[in-house]
């Protein structure tokens, strides 16, 4: 076993020795692989799909036909649902879930008619994220940050209960004075920046590097804080792609004088795992066979380590190591954490902040 980092998820060490093939693998020659994916085709999840999913087809003993089956709604919920009534259990129906699939589930929104807990995770794909104001404002660190009490913030978000509820949640443990508009997805949040129409906004590592980081080399844009990885005793810890970032521990402890800690701070760093640290996960159906499982974890512990992948993934997905093999089982765990208390906790911060309904 070698220890490497994994990007947000750095907690839990991945097995770099792939496992061997046994006797018991599934053999996939001649079948249909149907991996569902709950959103349009195009977008983050369909094209992480699809990126995987000749070197899926490839891997797989057999080398199957493996297709994507885009089912759009409800943000992930139709989706989501269609797999748990449907999915059959043979390893020929796979899911590729996100960030907001586990959000309403969490959140216990009623549309969300699946148990993702009992589903079985193959590997899972982290990324990162940073959170940039217009320079305008003077803030460029967490000490100007907390003397900018009566700065209004004004954040363009999908809304309270998408992948927005990590930086929402942040911005109200450290104080900000935060004016939402709700409506705007990632990139159309982006070009509000650059239009002038917000004046803080967030992307995740990859659009970052890609559409903000030219904002930055050209002064309209100031980097603040990334929201960090977790080291191996799951501490947070600065994203090493981002490594001259403050993380938001070290932004909160600047301003308050202390770590973050109690309940607000646990469920954010649960909805910050299941939103970055692990945003996407294969998942089979909870009545798959354990042999199945294992056929499938093998695979994807063997596709990592081709020559060549973490260059195509870099491009591709994002420059974050997989999470593969066993260890994407206490990612999964610590997604699932969240108690009663804090569930019930979290639904009132979001009734009480924005009118949400349960």
């Amino acid at each position: 076993m070698k220890k490497i980092v994994w990007g947000v998820m750095a907690g839990v060490s991945i097995a770099c020795s792939s496992f061997s093939m046994s006797s018991l693998a599934q053999d996939f020659s001649g079948e249909r692989i149907e991996w569902l994916v709950p959103f349009k085709e195009g977008g983050g999840t369909d094209t992480w799909a699809r990126f995987f999913l000749p070197k899926v087809s490839e891997s797989l003993p057999g080398a199957p036909t493996v297709v994507i089956k885009n089912v759009p709604g409800g943000g992930s919920i139709n989706g989501a649902n269609q797999f748990e009534a449907r999915a059959k259990t043979d390893g020929t129906n796979v899911f590729g879930s996100t960030a907001s699939t586990l959000f309403y589930y969490l959140l216990g929104d009623k549309r969300a008619r699946y148990e993702p807990k009992d589903w079985q995770a193959v590997f899972a794909t982290p990324t990162g994220g940073v959170m940039y104001v217009d320079p305008k404002l003077g803030i460029n660190s967490p000490k100007d940050l907390a003397a900018a009490k009566d700065v209004e913030f004004i954040f363009p978000s999908l809304g309270p209960t998408s992948l927005d509820l990590v930086p929402l949640l942040a911005m109200d443990m450290l104080g900000m004075k935060v004016r939402p508009v709700f409506g705007m997805d990632r990139s159309a949040g982006r070009l509000a920046f650059e239009r002038g129409e917000v004046n803080i906004d967030y992307q995740t590592s990859a659009p970052f590097i890609q559409k903000v980081m030219p904002l930055v080399d050209e002064g309209t844009a100031k980097p603040l804080l990334s929201w960090g990885v977790l080291d191996d005793d799951g501490n947070i810890v600065r994203d090493p792609s981002f490594p001259e970032l403050p993380t938001f521990v070290e932004t909160y402890e600047a301003i308050h004088g202390e770590k973050p800690s109690g309940q607000a701070f646990e469920v954010w760093k649960t909805f910050f795992i299941a939103g970055f640290a692990a945003q996407k996960i294969m998942f089979l159906p909870k009545e798959a066979s354990s042999d199945t499982l294992q056929t499938y974890r093998n695979t994807m512990a063997d596709v990592v380590k081709q020559p060549g992948f973490k260059e195509q993934a870099s491009k591709a997905i994002g420059d974050y190591d997989q999470i593969v093999g066993k260890n994407v089982d206490a990612a999964v765990r610590m997604i699932f954490s969240l108690s009663a208390e804090d569930k019930k906790w979290i639904q009132q911060w979001l009734t009480e902040r924005y009118n949400v309904k349960f």
